[in-house]
């Protein structure tokens, strides 16, 4: 199993290319499948789960030819089964999407249950309800979801929480039923409205997104669309908080500077210089780090997927911070790592209180989650001495050639081949 060796201490400089965005990636592809034509996916990121999504289209018989490292062409034109019960489905927590996809377009979908990172109850029963409610009958039969209707028609479908899944699958499903579709609360992060953008360009009637009502009025059919995936905004969160972390001077690209407020009031807040330009931003950690209290929401709060970055932050600032996480109710199981690298955090519950403290230092940790992955570079590139860091299978689902592109910021850190 690969590990990752950092040296840390070292301040980061330069610049770094933020790649596309693995949430949106994992939404739009199962949406491809939805197509009678042919689709050319742009600015996918090169990661494991974009891979793993591509094999199963294929697996379930469509085509998926690589283009270039960030271009794929997907052609279902031919049709595809309707079942994806195979065991690599249940590795992809985003193998959900092919549910709303399959049933948009045979009206019957069989799906494994998915997988993911595990770092709390994850259910997806307002993707189930919402089908329900789309006239669609759904079962669970040894471990596999199965969903059929002889007609999809158009519903109102409250949300009972703001689920980015959940939005994304019922706006998947419903593009293709009869009538209108409204989904209220629904949540209104950027990949939510980059899955709609791309349904629009298939040929879908889908309005409000980015807002809490989305409305969508279903269409017979789906032509394939050419389309651009938007930039990550969590790696780009990842690769602020580095720069912040190391007291070091760098400029993330290719990013899209609205989706990055909830983090860059928090670095200003903590005396961190922020400079937005049009599609990138300068962070500069040139004077001394002030604790914050961060709590995690719906966009555009907060992001939980940020959550375990910004905890390793708050670690090394001056002062008593206080963590809350308002959207998972276990994700927390990565602190007794960071406590190895001598973080001082006391958890209650939802909530993190963390006391600030001089440096990391350098210890034996593993990823317990993708992003939890993340933190643990984090933390090792401030810490004085050698880290190393297990269970790097996790971080290569999210993040695109993440040792090369801290060494080209100057960091000191080389994968091990397991």
């Amino acid at each position: 199993m690969d590990k990752l060796v950092v040296k840390g201490r070292n301040r980061l400089r330069g610049e770094v290319t933020v790649s596309g965005a693995k949430n949106a990636a994992v939404a739009v592809i199962p949406a491809a499948v939805m197509a009678g034509g042919v689709s050319i996916l742009e600015n996918l990121p090169c990661i494991e789960d974009v891979r793993n999504l591509c094999a199963t289209i294929e697996k379930i018989g469509g085509k998926c030819t690589y283009l270039d490292k960030h271009t794929v062409k997907i052609d279902c034109s031919q049709g595809v089964a309707y079942q994806a019960d195979f065991e690599e489905v249940q590795q992809l927590r985003a193998s959900y999407y092919l549910l709303g996809a399959l049933l948009a377009r045979y009206k019957q979908a069989e799906v494994a249950m998915p997988g993911g990172c595990n770092f709390g109850k994850r259910p997806i029963d307002l993707h189930l309800k919402g089908f329900r409610a789309l006239g669609a009958v759904v079962t669970e039969e040894n471990g596999v979801i199965k969903a059929r209707a002889e007609h999809l028609k158009g519903a109102s479908i409250y949300l009972d929480q703001a689920s980015v899944g959940a939005t994304i699958n019922i706006m998947l499903a419903a593009s293709m039923a009869d009538g209108v579709t409204t989904i209220e609360n629904a949540a209104k992060e950027p990949h939510v409205v980059d899955t709609a953008n791309y349904l629009n360009m298939m040929g879908a009637n889908i309005k409000g997104a980015g807002t809490d009502v989305i409305r969508i009025k279903g269409v017979e059919s789906l032509k394939g669309a050419q389309y651009t995936i938007i930039p990550d905004q969590i790696e780009a969160g990842t690769y602020m908080i580095a720069a912040a972390i190391t007291g070091g001077d760098v400029l993330v690209k290719n990013i899209i500077p609205k989706h990055m407020d909830s983090l860059t009031a928090k670095l200003d807040e903590m005396h961190v210089k922020v400079d937005e330009g049009d599609d990138s931003i300068r962070i500069i950690a040139d004077t001394p780090l002030q604790a914050v209290n961060v709590k995690t929401m719906s966009y555009p709060g907060f992001p939980t997927d940020l959550q375990p970055q910004i905890a390793a932050l708050l670690s090394v600032c001056g002062g008593r911070s206080v963590l809350t996480e308002n959207v998972w109710d276990n994700r927390y199981q990565y602190i007794e790592e960071l406590r190895k690298l001598g973080a001082k955090v006391e958890i209650n519950g939802r909530i993190a209180v963390i006391d600030g403290i001089d440096h990391f230092t350098g210890a034996e940790v593993r990823a317990t989650d993708l992003r939890a992955g993340a933190a643990m570079i984090l933390a090792a590139l401030a810490a004085e001495g050698e880290t190393v860091i297990d269970g790097v299978r996790y971080i290569d689902r999210g993040y695109e050639d993440v040792e090369y592109k801290f060494q080209e910021m100057g960091a000191d850190i080389r994968r091990i081949k397991g």
